[in-house]
């Protein structure tokens, strides 16, 4: 939920909240080009050291919403299931489960033990989750990570926790990589939270220095990790030390030196970390690139006409490049982060044409007539577009929204451009309502997260701040929410995705993506969240 934009509220707040568990793992690359295949000789007894953009702040798992506060709680806490590495779901707390419409029976391991030494069984999950599922937790992963009015009971004979919804819920299960499960002292007295851990992962938070390095201890007999992986095996770090590097540049000054051992890139200085020698390369999807128009009352964007033809008159796969500073990758869907349970194909056949003669006639024959300016006019209101886009994530959104703007003014369009920084960005987006189009990065995991943003109440008194009205979007999301994602759900999902597309509501231009770097260790780190146990630290 890795802040490249990995999510839409990420958009709206200065921090990262991961709106899914994690976004889907690639196997590395190593050194020599083998790929992971290559032998590898470990070092034993090592610390493993990685960049993290922001302090983690506080953090209790209840209310964490932040990419590096994530990151921390996933070497302390465990989850009920991780992400494997083909994007599915592996055994995590939870051994095996039972999936109905509107509930989940996890059956979990035996042994476990929380970093104090308590026993970690049914009860203690129960009461984690039920205690984020409290309305008067005022926990900011209800209605978003986990569903609303969700609750866990526990059989301690039979060793099961049941999640449970007042109706279908077709991805409970899918919501649990990113549940963290507090225990010990943690679920006597939360408010210890804020400044410590209490969970049953593979570390221990040892120690803080707020604004500068946080230090993590590995847990010895630890055996419960993805696919029963523990921490005596070869390689695995003794210590893990999360330091903050705020600039980009500076992480990889750190990386290339050896000083650190890991970092996310999305910047400029991705190639050159890219192809130094040494470098353990991971290409991570992040946000899909989408462009939306504002259909507000009195906004060019809501006659459909103008629409369609802002959408015909650029070429999409050139703005994926421009965009994405060619690192971008092809778009088949809304969602794009792991677990991903719904993979149909929703854009091919419904992306827009690169047409601008077709604009031009569209325009036309909707009554937007070019005057003597050249710019295009309707009832005497001149078509004017005004175009936002966010400074904050270098060059690449500032070029694409030159792109649009110099495709557009041919047209016969009056542009103009303007950069901000998220928090001004987002105002616009979500309470102002001043801008007519602008590129936004979604990632999420899950389909029904986007049906706020894309229906519904708008903004100030909702989340669907380009105010769609897409009627058969609401329909076959309404239809798709009481399905499971195996018994048509997903190609349900997709068709509403479609409708989006068709209605030229949203335009779809590229995947974006981000390079997460290693030295000296391989990791397996979906979306920015740790998988511990299956970190290595290699030999020089």
């Amino acid at each position: 939920m890795t802040l490249k934009k990995p999510a839409i509220i990420a958009l709206l707040s200065s921090s990262a909240l991961v709106l899914s568990a994690c976004g889907g793992g690639v196997s590395p690359a190593r050194p020599d080009g083998t790929g992971s295949s290559a032998p590898a000789e470990y070092a034993d007894n090592a610390t493993f050291t990685m960049a993290v953009a922001a302090d983690p702040g506080a953090l209790d798992p209840a209310t964490a919403v932040q990419g590096s506060t994530n990151l921390l709680l996933s070497y302390t806490y465990d989850t009920l299931t991780y992400i494997g590495r083909d994007g599915g779901l592996v055994p995590g707390l939870a051994e095996s489960w039972q999936v109905e419409p509107s509930s989940v029976t996890f059956t979990l391991r035996k042994n476990v033990t929380c970093a104090d030494g308590s026993p970690l069984g049914p009860a203690e999950v129960a009461r984690s989750i039920n205690h984020v599922a409290d309305p008067a937790t005022k926990s900011p992963l209800l209605g978003v990570l986990i569903p609303a009015g969700v609750k866990a009971k526990a059989d301690e004979t039979a060793g099961t926790v049941t999640l449970s919804t007042p109706e279908a819920s077709p991805f409970l299960l899918h919501s649990t990589v990113a549940v963290f499960i507090v225990c010990g002292k943690g679920l006597t007295d939360p408010a210890t939270l804020a400044t410590t851990t209490s969970g049953s992962g593979p570390y221990q938070l040892t120690e803080s220095v707020p604004g500068d390095h946080y230090t993590l201890t590995v847990r010895k007999g630890y055996t419960w990790g993805p696919g029963g992986s523990g921490t005596g095996e070869r390689g695995i770090p003794q210590t893990v030390v999360l330091k903050v590097v705020s600039n980009e540049s500076t992480a990889a000054n750190l990386l290339l030196a050896g000083t650190i051992n890991a970092a996310t890139f999305s910047g400029a200085d991705r190639a050159r970390v890219e192809n130094a020698p040494g470098i353990i390369k991971t290409n991570q999807p992040g946000g899909n690139g989408e462009f939306f128009y504002n259909q507000g009352k009195g906004r060019p964007g809501a006659d459909p006409a103008v629409r369609k033809a802002l959408s015909q008159a650029v070429n999409l796969d050139e703005l994926a490049k421009i965009s994405t500073q060619g690192t971008g990758a092809k778009t088949t869907g809304m969602t794009t982060l792991s677990p991903r349970p719904c993979r149909a194909d929703s854009v091919t056949g419904h992306r827009p044409a690169y047409d601008p003669e077709a604009a031009k006639a569209t325009l036309d024959a909707a009554g937007w007539k070019a005057g003597a300016d050249g710019i295009r006019q309707k009832d005497g209101k001149p078509l004017t577009i005004k175009v936002i886009y966010n400074t904050d994530y270098g060059a690449g959104p500032q070029a694409g929204a030159e792109y649009q703007a110099d495709a557009w003014k041919k047209i016969g369009a009056a542009v103009e451009l303007k950069g901000s920084a998220s928090g001004a960005w987002s105002d616009a987006l979500f309470k102002t309502g001043d801008w007519d189009v602008s590129t936004v990065a979604i990632g999420v995991s899950l389909p029904s997260q986007l049906t706020g943003y894309l229906s519904g109440p708008t903004v100030p008194d909702g989340s669907n701040f380009a105010n769609i009205q897409n009627a058969k979007y609401t329909e076959l999301t309404g239809k798709a929410a009481g399905m499971l994602p195996d018994e048509g759900g997903c190609d349900t999902w997709a068709q509403a995705e479609s409708a989006l597309f068709d209605n030229f509501d949203v335009v779809p231009v590229a995947g974006e993506t981000q390079l997460f770097a290693t030295k000296k260790a391989e990791t397996f780190m979906p979306g920015g969240l740790a998988q511990p146990t299956l970190t290595r630290m290699l030999k020089d």
